[in-house]
């Protein structure tokens, strides 16, 4: 049988320090894999925090606040493939033999992305991924937005990344799973979780991927997750989809075991997405 283990670390990184983020991390990728996992998935942008400074939160137009010293550290403190924290984590992948998704605020081309690395066992990285959907409605306005969506290999299973927001974009996982995906890994920072739970366990549904989610605890936040893309068997009987779901406050990490074999399986015997109509589907780039 060919299993994921995924660990999922629900926990708060409340500082803005990269080193204290960084020791902090390491030590769930020791305890991840002393229980066994294949990979961490870490909340989003754990290394450097989910954070804006405070003239940020103005939401003034770019050009008014981009030469204030704040807003110029943070993008001065977004990191690179070769920043400490990242290589650290590299280095410790590579030693423990274990993926590692780890996220942070990133260099754009003048300012920060959100941003997700996905690190192989051998410590080097398969795949960058940048927030498509930031948060326009708020700070992230000011963060650049990705490019597009990609698709990884991680002990010859398909690995795709959306990040928090992406989340309530059906066409996210769509792009995804279209690229092949098997499984896809959300890192999350939000609260208002039980409607968000119910999204993703859909988009495991109409994409055929199973879906794990790290998310920092707190008061109706938490509620670290993964869901199977099965939800009925080989026999048509109907089955709960849902692998773990955690409470809202619980600090630590969250195991799923995904069973890639049924997965695989189930894929080949259903039919939601091989046959769209995509001519019909003329909106959808506007």
């Amino acid at each position: 049988m060919k299993n994921l283990k995924v660990a999922m670390v629900q926990y708060n990184c409340g500082t803005t320090d990269q080193e204290m983020n960084t020791d902090i991390g390491l030590q769930y990728v020791y305890e991840a894999k002393k229980m066994g996992a294949d990979i961490v998935l870490f909340p989003e942008c754990w290394i450097t925090s989910y954070s804006c400074p405070e003239i940020a939160e103005t939401l003034l137009p770019v050009e008014t606040i981009e030469k204030h010293p704040e807003f110029i550290r943070w993008c001065e403190a977004a990191l690179t493939e070769e920043s400490a924290s990242i290589l650290r984590f590299r280095k410790a992948a590579k030693e423990l033999s274990i993926g590692i998704v780890v996220t942070g605020f990133t260099k754009g081309k003048k300012y920060p992305q959100n941003s997700a690395f996905v690190i192989d066992r051998d410590g080097q990285i398969k795949l960058k991924y940048s927030k498509v959907h930031t948060c326009d409605f708020d700070w992230e306005r000011y963060l650049e937005s990705g490019d597009g969506f990609y698709v990884c290999q991680f002990d010859d299973i398909s690995i795709g990344i959306m990040i928090c927001y992406d989340r309530e974009y059906p066409e996210s996982a769509r792009e995804l799973m279209l690229q092949g995906a098997e499984i896809v890994l959300v890192p999350n920072d939000c609260g208002g979780m039980k409607p968000r739970l119910q999204e993703l366990s859909v988009r495991a549904l109409e994409n055929m991927v199973g879906i794990a989610m790290a998310n920092p605890p707190g008061e109706d936040a938490g509620c670290s997750c993964a869901f199977s893309p099965i939800v009925w068997d080989k026999h048509g009987n109907i089955v709960d989809n849902t692998i773990v779901i955690a409470d809202e406050e619980t600090e630590g990490i969250i195991y799923a075991n995904f069973d890639i074999d049924a997965i695989r399986e189930h894929r080949k015997r259903e039919d939601l997405g091989k046959y769209r109509k995509v001519k019909a589907y003329k909106r959808l780039t506007e």
